[in-house]
């Protein structure tokens, strides 16, 4: 993500959070790529989807997702976490957590296959007073990881 993707990035975000970041935060997020990495998915040309990872110490934390809602379900969110998760170990993360909304069960799902386990709750993490879900992926680093990040990829390219 270069800050010539920000509008379309924006948009996105205001399109699936009723709380979305700023033009501010994501510039200041952008700035720090000593430890943060942040990609987009584009269909010709066309921004519709973002990720974001911030690597500190060993950890990993999925800043944020998202994928604009006319191209949900086509595997874009998938390709987005591998691409985050993958960018995390090679910036030596061991482990890496995000927050989920406890609603967002298609999207437990999706972190389940990258290994994710819910690990405790945050309560009224978001701005409307909904419980976050924290969840954590552990030995990123191994084979078995790498064996189910390959297993991951095949079905992308499925």
């Amino acid at each position: 993500m270069t800050l010539a993707h920000l509008e379309p990035v924006l948009a996105i975000e205001r399109l699936s959070s009723p709380h979305p970041w700023t033009v501010g935060v994501l510039t200041d997020e952008l700035a720090h790529g000593d430890t943060r990495t942040y990609r987009v998915a584009l269909i010709d040309e066309e921004v519709v989807g973002f990720a974001g990872v911030l690597v500190q110490v060993g950890e990993a934390h999925v800043t944020n997702i998202a994928v604009h809602p006319e191209h949900r379900r086509n595997g874009i969110a998938r390709v987005l976490l591998l691409s985050v998760v993958r960018a995390a170990i090679a910036r030596g993360a061991h482990a890496i957590t995000l927050e989920v909304r406890s609603s967002n069960v298609g999207a437990q799902r999706l972190y389940h296959q990258f290994g994710f386990a819910p690990s405790g709750v945050r309560p009224r993490y978001y701005a409307d007073g909904e419980d976050a879900l924290i969840m954590w992926a552990d030995d990123i680093q191994d084979d078995v990881y790498t064996d189910r990040l390959a297993l991951l990829d095949a079905r992308v390219a499925s």
